[in-house]
């Protein structure tokens, strides 16, 4: 019986190296992939929303006096449920798309009520825009036509929802200004 000649240094060495880098490599993906999870997680905070002047003075104001911010039963949609939707692909997508907004809040495009309020109806059309593209599926986490009780509603709110969902409407449709102050359309 012979035994297999070991391999030679060289080829030892080439083994040990790829070994080594197949180590690193793994490590350095889990490490930057928490990481980046991590961030994603801590964007999507209310804190973080409402970090800068610009949505302290304007969109948290507002929305803090709404039913989406304080109610009866206690439950709180925060901004990333109604402005980031909750599929891992396309909340990576609207993040990369709201660098745009930090890109703004650089230049000082809205740093002022004054500004902002400028900026209300062309900002308001792009969410709009986004929400009519989903069939409004941030509403839709929350809200569904089957949970809705139709006999706490008003009549002419249960006929209007009625009609709604049988011409398969979005929410964003009818709801405008449900958590912020409606642009001048003018």
């Amino acid at each position: 019986m012979t035994l297999s000649p070991e391999p030679p240094p060289s080829r030892r060495k080439r083994l040990i190296w790829a070994a080594f880098l197949l180590a690193v490599g793994g490590v350095g993906g889990i490490l930057f992939w928490g990481g980046f999870n991590t961030a994603l997680e801590y964007t999507n905070r209310l804190e973080f929303c409402v970090s800068c002047h610009e949505m302290q003075a304007t969109s948290f104001a507002e929305y803090s006096t709404t039913a989406h911010y304080r109610n009866a039963s206690g439950v709180r949609a925060i901004c990333t449920d109604c402005h980031v939707p909750h599929e891992w692909l396309a909340m990576v997508i609207r993040k990369i798309q709201a660098t745009s907004d930090l890109y703004h809040h650089v230049l000082g495009t809205i740093d002022t009520p004054e500004k902002y309020e400028a900026q209300r109806l062309a900002m308001a059309r792009r969410v709009w825009a986004q929400m009519e593209a989903n069939n409004s599926q941030e509403c839709r986490n929350c809200h569904s036509w089957q949970a809705m009780d139709v006999h706490k509603q008003r009549p002419a709110s249960a006929e209007a929802m009625r009609q709604a969902a049988v011409a398969g409407e979005s929410c964003i449709s009818c709801h405008k200004g449900v958590a912020h102050k409606l642009p001048d359309m003018e």
